[in-house]
């Protein structure tokens, strides 16, 4: 009896990996796709109403702004579903403690966070046209939330391969740099949030970029567009702590997942510069945000990669003794 019961643990065990991955993709994709719901403005698709579309659980004869909010409510409930089953699989198939089921666990409430902060959008009419300062401030909090479930979702999908649990204790000199780190990135992912917000509702301002800058701050510009700037400048500033936090990561834990995940941090960091240039440079159009979205959530899961790796490195040996004493 015990052995018939063995074989189907031991292959639903194999499924969780598998489970975990696919889950951290397809919510990459449903987190372009909710950019598409913002870039074509069908944010109020299904009016004032939700979790109903208009009043109702299925739109009746909907338009292509409600068929766009719609599918990717639905998308949504999809990740949620996943989640639930990432849950019960990493319960099933786990010892007590593993970390897969803090982390699935992680990521079904960061879900959650997700549903509630876009419904909080709808139902205070902050979609479409708003210009609502709130806007960007829920704009920026739904982007750092995005970002935490992807950090969460990679986890789980690491402990569920078989990767060791982070150990917090005892990091030294390496814990402080990447959690400002992760901050920092998070805190440009949320300023690009609202810039993004703003190259919707208001578009550059012909001429070059100059010209944009000072129409933002003019007499008759409202928050969403002052704001509009610190992006750009975080990006720069954010971007050369990274390459230099990468640099010391390599030095301090000395491995070849650090040495492999620094340079790729390095290189995505290079790409995404290189489209925040083009993105001003063309006035940011539709498809250019997509991309840039994409290589931000790219840029954050290396970074995420980066920091497992370097807390689950062994230590280098940091002497404390001063020059020319032995220990």
């Amino acid at each position: 009896m015990s052995s018939a019961l063995t074989v189907p643990r031991s292959q639903a065990g194999a499924w969780l990996p598998r489970l975990a991955w696919a889950a951290l993709i397809y919510n990459v994709l449903v987190i372009l796709w909710g950019a598409v719901v913002r870039l074509t403005g069908a944010g109020a698709g299904c009016g004032d109403h939700w979790p109903l579309c208009n009043g109702v659980v299925l739109p009746q004869s909907p338009t292509l702004h409600t068929i766009i909010e719609f599918s990717h409510r639905l998308t949504s409930g999809a990740s949620g579903l996943l989640a639930l089953g990432l849950i019960a699989l990493a319960f099933l198939t786990t010892p007590r403690r593993h970390p897969a089921r803090l982390g699935a666990i992680l990521t079904f409430l960061l879900i959650l966070a997700e549903g509630l902060v876009g419904g909080v959008q709808v139902l205070l009419g902050l979609t479409a046209d708003s210009t609502d300062p709130a806007r960007g401030l829920v704009q920026g909090v739904h982007l750092a939330n995005t970002f935490l479930l992807l950090g969460a979702l990679l986890l789980t999908a690491l402990w569920a391969s078989g990767r060791p649990a982070l150990k917090l204790r005892g990091q030294g000199r390496a814990l402080g740099l990447i959690a400002f780190g992760l901050v920092l990135t998070l805190l440009l992912g949320m300023a690009g949030a609202v810039t993004a917000l703003g190259d919707l509702l208001f578009a550059p301002a012909p001429g070059t970029p100059i010209d944009t800058v000072r129409r933002d701050f003019s007499a008759t510009a409202g928050l969403i567009q002052n704001l509009r700037v610190i992006h750009p400048m975080l990006a720069i500033l954010g971007s050369v702590y990274l390459v230099w936090m990468a640099g010391a990561l390599r030095r301090l834990r000395p491995s070849a997942g650090v040495a492999r995940w620094s340079l790729v941090l390095t290189g995505v960091i290079g790409l995404q510069v290189l489209a925040g240039f083009v993105n001003v440079a063309l006035k940011a159009p539709a498809w250019m945000q997509l991309t840039h979205l994409g290589l931000a959530c790219i840029m954050w899961l290396v970074t995420v990669l980066l920091s497992y790796e370097a807390l689950t490195a062994p230590r280098r040996l940091e002497s404390t003794a001063p020059a020319g004493v032995t220990a």
